[in-house]
């Protein structure tokens, strides 16, 4: 049904170094540490400290990491096809223009914590020339981007 989010044509930003490295996990034999989030990688134009999930961690159904959205910058249009989301925004103020044709909008900030339910098309800008968006990324998936599906509002 879902095929793995391909990108935009012309954003440099998609999938650069976005395999997952496990040679960044610490394996304690029960406790798995990634130290400093692991290796930077960029998809949909937000860049990704590699953070754990069942690509280096071996986790079952979920995922973990922080994203960074340049400033003036988007994350395009997808949907989570069948797993919820769970931000905390750490820095930065941004705007999702969400719904059915992304007719719904809200503005967060440092602080908040957003919930997007699974199946939600939305697009996520960052309000600030100036100033990068930082979020903690929470996902009850362990494949992390590998079910989100490009969503087109004018279809």
């Amino acid at each position: 049904m879902s095929e793995a989010y391909k990108g935009r044509v012309g954003d440099s930003g998609n999938l650069v170094g976005s395999e997952v490295d496990p040679s960044f996990v610490e394996d304690g034999g029960g406790i798995k540490t990634v130290r400093g989030g692991g290796k930077a990688r960029g998809w949909n134009g937000i860049r990704y400290k590699q953070g754990i999930s069942g690509k280096n961690a071996g986790t079952k159904a979920l995922s973990m990491n922080v994203a960074t959205i340049a400033p003036s910058g988007v994350a395009y249009a997808h949907i989570h096809d069948g797993f919820e989301v769970i931000l905390y925004i750490l820095q930065g103020h941004l705007r999702h223009h969400y719904g059915e044709g992304l007719t719904k909008t809200v503005d967060h900030e440092a602080g908040d914590f957003i919930y997007i339910e699974a199946g939600v098309p939305h697009e996520v800008y960052n309000l600030s020339d100036t100033e990068e968006v930082v979020a903690v990324v929470s996902r009850s998936a362990a494949d992390e981007w590998d079910k989100i599906i490009p969503y087109d509002k004018n279809a």
